[in-house]
């Protein structure tokens, strides 16, 4: 089984430290947590100590792809600071996949960046939204970004966004399985907005065997619109109980 994680970024809205999320998320059953915005202006010593204390992991961080082509050596640097050796561009505009040319110059762009990133010990990955399941030719852009990518480029695929999308992320995920690590559980309803999982779009038992049968390291909860964050942390500790 996946071990279970929790995206921070879920949390963003909750007025307490960073640290005492990274407890919660622990105490929601949540064995990893992926830092987002947030890490920068918290207080390290007490985001190590909430790590330490409870036992948890930092499985990834979301970080931009501009902060690491202008600063690569500080930003690993400062991750790995607090035990992260797993990056993640979380987000390109939909014009790098708008083409073939574009999917092209953009798999070339991160699989460079990931070698780069290697150099240092280091993973990197890129996160998915629903754009990048968009047609392209005839096919979704993002099957021809994976061919075309390195495999030091690692594929953090979000199930919820790929089904939003429209697409079977199960069979990405039996084709690509030895590319992906690393997987986010959300899901969407059918005006790709953001729900709880289980409301949407979501085959979540469908997901949780493809999950469990491509070998997937982490399954990392995610909603990006919680009406109550910390009801839904909790419930997001009940749903990765499945993968």
């Amino acid at each position: 089984m996946a071990r279970p994680a929790v995206q921070l970024y879920s949390l963003r809205t909750v007025d307490e430290p960073l640290s005492k999320l990274i407890t919660r998320a622990g105490d929601a059953g949540f064995e990893g947590v992926e830092f987002a915005n947030r890490i920068t202006d918290a207080d390290a010593d007490a985001v190590k100590a909430a790590l330490d204390d409870g036992g948890i992991e930092s499985v990834a961080a979301h970080v931009g792809i501009d902060e690491l082509e202008d600063g690569l050596d500080e930003t690993v640097s400062f991750y790995r600071s607090f035990g992260c050796d797993r990056l993640v561009v979380p987000w390109l505009d939909p014009e790098h996949f708008e083409s073939e040319a574009a999917i092209d110059e953009t798999a070339e762009r991160l699989t460079s960046l990931a070698r780069s990133v290697a150099e240092h010990d280091v993973e990197l990955g890129y996160h998915n939204h629903d754009h990048e399941f968009e047609t392209v030719g005839d096919r979704p852009a993002f099957e021809r970004f994976a061919e075309a990518s390195g495999d030091a480029l690692k594929l953090e695929v979000d199930l919820g966004w790929a089904a939003a999308a429209g697409a079977d992320p199960t069979a990405f995920l039996e084709r690509w399985s030895d590319r992906i690590p690393i997987v986010h559980v959300s899901d969407a309803d059918g005006t790709r907005s953001p729900t709880e999982v289980g409301d949407g779009v979501l085959d979540v038992p469908a997901c949780a065997s493809a999950v469990r049968d491509a070998g997937v390291e982490w399954a990392i909860y995610e909603h990006d619109e919680p009406e109550v964050p910390l009801e839904s942390l909790s419930h997001g500790g009940d749903v990765l109980g499945r993968f």
